[in-house]
């Protein structure tokens, strides 16, 4: 069945993260995604580690589905490459340093001008607004960073030192970002005809995602603290440790089941009307003590039979899985969520996009080798075997 994006061309100048993980979204939903790279080298994340058959981690989850074509970018001949490129291009993202688009002729203002219809979508650490560019535009903005900038890492971690989240978060927040905004412009040039910029920044999509914790210190009052896996102001939420030695994952969310905790769970009725535990403002005050208590009822029961208590009492829980966990997880396995997508490298195993839709099978396609569809993209565009031969002899490509 047709997908929602054939039929867009989206033609993106990338590397790393944020940009790579929105375009491949959008070429799950059925866009061709023609990526430019650097001739040699290619997008830098394709040398961050060789975990997947050789290949790296990072890049085969972001770049399924998309067409490689190398470009030296600052090559004379890379204008006329990009230019004929565009002329079919419905979308272009990217997210090279701030200004560099601009100095390659690849500025929103000039490329409307010959592209009218043509969305552009700009990702960057802190903003890329000529009109509102801030004192921090040019900084370097790698994730780990715009973590720190954000104040995630203030109500991340333990008491005793703040951690960064395990997975590359600010720039799975400007992919996400960008997505969208991609296709709500896509949608509203169906209505206008006409293009329009997209400016996504880190640092803007990570406060928008930190706005919790913002308002809970609102006006200066005390921010969340850092509770390592525990929840910072909900109690108790978090692990928990059995008297097996394993860790059992609950959480509470109203005062019902803290009711029931206590009568089913700990089997201790009384304490749900301890006006010391009475309710959850109560409960985080006095959460060290009731912390002991609880490990108390726990050390004589195993992380199945406390479990299976939770169960009963219709309390939430979770495994604390780790990562060859989750590729045996029983829930992906029994929803078919495993598919396979091919390498240079031969088949590997992929998530399907979450979003199951049943209008339309998302494009599982393969992860390209670099420079894979070059040539074919140049016959394309227009150049003959000899052309091509002379942009490679060059170095163009």
């Amino acid at each position: 069945m047709p997908r929602p994006l054939d039929g867009i061309t989206v033609v993106t100048l990338e590397h790393a993260i944020a940009a790579p993980f929105c375009t491949r979204q959008l070429a799950d939903l059925g866009a061709r995604v023609i990526k430019v790279e650097r001739p040699g080298s290619g997008d830098f994340a394709r040398a961050y580690d060789q975990r997947v058959k050789g290949l790296a981690s990072h890049f085969v989850w972001t770049n399924r589905s998309k067409e490689s074509l190398s470009l030296d970018l600052k090559h004379p001949q890379a204008v006329d490459v990009l230019s004929r490129l565009l002329e079919g291009a419905d979308v272009l993202v990217q997210n090279l340093a701030p200004g560099a688009a601009a100095r390659l002729g690849l500025g929103f203002e000039a490329l409307h001008a010959r592209h009218p219809r043509l969305i552009v979508c700009d990702i960057s650490g802190y903003g890329d607004d000529p009109a509102t560019p801030g004192p921090y535009r040019d900084k370097k903005a790698y994730d780990l960073l715009i973590q720190s900038e954000s104040g995630f890492l203030s109500v991340t971690g333990s008491p005793d030192a703040p951690a960064k989240a395990g997975c590359s978060i600010a720039d799975i927040a400007a992919g996400m970002h960008a997505h969208s905004a991609i296709l709500a412009a896509l949608l509203q040039r169906s209505r206008t005809g006409r293009g329009s910029r997209i400016d996504v920044s880190m640092l803007e999509c990570m406060v928008e995602w930190m706005s919790y914790p913002l308002y809970y210190a609102y006006e200066g009052a005390d921010p969340p603290p850092r509770a390592g896996a525990a929840h910072a102001t909900i109690y108790p939420y978090g692990p928990f440790l059995a008297g097996d030695g394993k860790t059992v994952m609950l959480g509470l969310q109203n005062e019902r089941e803290w009711r029931r905790f206590c009568v089913e769970v700990l089997r201790r009725p009384e304490w749900a009307e301890d006006p010391r535990f009475a309710s959850n403002t109560s409960r985080v005050a006095h959460r060290e003590l009731l912390a002991g208590l609880i490990a108390q009822c726990f050390d004589a029961l195993s992380a199945d039979e406390v479990v299976r208590r939770l169960e009963q009492a219709q309390i939430a829980n979770a495994h604390v899985n780790d990562m060859h966990d989750v590729w045996r997880h029983p829930q992906l396995q029994a929803r078919g969520r495993w598919t396979e997508v091919d390498t240079e490298m031969g088949p590997v195993p992929a998530l399907l996009p979450p979003g199951k839709s049943e209008a339309y099978a998302p494009r599982m396609d393969p992860v390209p080798a670099l420079g894979a569809h070059s040539e074919a993209i140049l016959r394309e565009l227009g150049w003959s075997a000899d052309g091509i031969g002379q942009l490679r002899r060059s170095g163009a490509i």
